[in-house]
């Protein structure tokens, strides 16, 4: 028997993926090279917005041909599924699961006996690419802000013993990790006996080998001055942070239930850049910033969103993943009017992106013939792409050099864009 996955959404999706992957290899089965030609094909959704479920209900013509090639194909929905979208789903896959019960899959597919460990978290993924590891250190969120479904398809947040991830860490390693990734949909909430992110991550920094250490998705309530040191002072700990500020006006903070400030917000992002510039040298004394922004949250002013621009002009990110609001059913958020037009939505999105395609540029400027580590993450057509320990997508020629995925190379910068840097190889540290 073979499976294919799909995935839609975010890392912690990709995540599941490899653990879906690695219960169906230990029971026997392989991965298909084509989604039309399975035994069991897997969609592993993401309810964050309104259109992300959309791609999910875009799978039904494929479903079909699937059916049509092998009648008795089981086809599955997982990952984070509102009960609202649960009928319509239903009419379209064979089975819906929750990604909590993965070790019961074997009994519930009729696969075989159950797993000795039922635990999600202590089913053995499979990584397709062994040079970088996705660790997963939670699951679910108590936040409950008003635009989010997770804490209703997730559920509570669950810490992992810290043994065991460490473990796991370990393991990635000597199979050849550069790179690990500590996952979380609210990773530096972690706590586990007396372990909290801050001593995990120097925990995680202290396992022997040359390896990268990132992380997230982190809250800023939750990113306390334990938690900033740590980050500054662990050598493995690479300088780029993703901190979603989803808005800057305190008002449409307040309506999401996002339970700080903005002031609280840039004064965090004062104290990483001072921990930074304190503990590291180098390029790496900048650390690279980027966000997460919702436009045209319900009710949200031009006056409101002007305040969130302000905030962003001030900040000057790196990078920034904004979106457009879209309604969930079962969210808190789905109680209010979301009276903001779609064009206007539209507006207010270009213009954040024109002010981080501003401060990106400036922020990249730095790079200019200086010479960075890359984690080669593919090569074509005799060009690596690459990312650098601040996470810039680089660019650079590989003929005749050997370079392949999961190298780290030394890299001179020969020009910068707002998101993309170009190089070339050479031998200079």
């Amino acid at each position: 028997m073979n499976y294919f996955i799909q995935i839609f959404g975010c890392q912690m999706n990709i995540s599941d993926a490899q653990r879906i992957a690695g219960l169906f290899d230990s029971q026997g089965m392989s991965a298909a090279a084509k989604p039309e030609e399975v035994d069991f094909f897997v969609a592993i959704m993401c309810s964050v917005r309104q259109m992300a479920a959309d791609r999910v209900f875009g799978l039904e013509q494929r479903i079909k041909l699937i059916k049509k090639n092998n009648p008795k194909a089981v086809t599955i929905l997982t990952g984070c599924v509102i009960e609202s979208d649960k009928k319509r789903f239903e009419g379209i896959f064979d089975r819906i699961l929750n990604i909590k019960t993965l070790g019961n899959w074997p009994i519930i597919l009729d696969l075989g006996p159950n797993l000795a460990e039922n635990d999600y978290f202590r089913i053995l993924p499979r990584h397709d690419q062994d040079f970088s590891s996705l660790i997963p250190i939670s699951k679910g969120c108590d936040n409950f802000c008003s635009y989010c479904v997770v804490p209703y398809t997730r559920g509570p947040l669950v810490s992992r013993p810290a043994n065991d991830i460490l473990a796991e860490v370990q393991r990635a390693v000597a199979g050849g990790a550069k790179e690990i990734w500590l996952l979380g949909q609210n990773v530096n909430n972690y706590h586990f006996g007396k372990i909290n992110f801050a001593k995990l991550l120097r925990a995680v920094d202290s396992i022997p080998g040359e390896f990268w250490i990132r992380f997230t998705s982190p809250h800023p309530k939750d990113f306390n001055e334990e938690a900033v040191l740590a980050f500054a002072q662990c050598e493995k700990a690479t300088p780029y942070l993703n901190l979603p500020i989803q808005s800057g006006d305190d008002a449409i903070l307040k309506a999401m239930n996002r339970p700080y400030a903005v002031k609280t917000y840039t004064d965090l992002i004062k104290k990483l850049r001072a921990a930074f510039k304190n503990y590291r040298k180098g390029l790496e004394r900048e650390i690279a910033i980027s966000t997460d922004v919702i436009v045209g949250f319900c009710g949200e002013t031009k006056l409101q969103f002007n305040n969130t621009a302000k905030i962003f002009r001030e900040i000057r990110y790196d990078m920034a993943y904004i979106a457009e609001y879209s309604q969930r059913p079962g969210t808190a958020a789905a109680k209010l009017f979301d009276n903001v037009p779609i064009k206007e939505k539209q507006r207010r999105k270009k213009a954040i992106d024109r002010i981080v395609k501003t401060t990106a540029l400036a922020n990249n400027k730095k790079y200019t013939q200086k010479t960075v580590e890359i984690l080669v993450d593919s090569v074509k057509n005799g060009y690596a792409l690459g990312k650098t320990r601040s996470y810039k997508t680089v660019k650079f020629p590989v003929s005749g050099y050997p370079a392949k995925p999961g190298d780290i190379v030394n890299v001179k910068i020969t020009k910068v864009m707002a998101f993309g840097l170009l190089g070339k190889i050479c031998d200079e540290k």
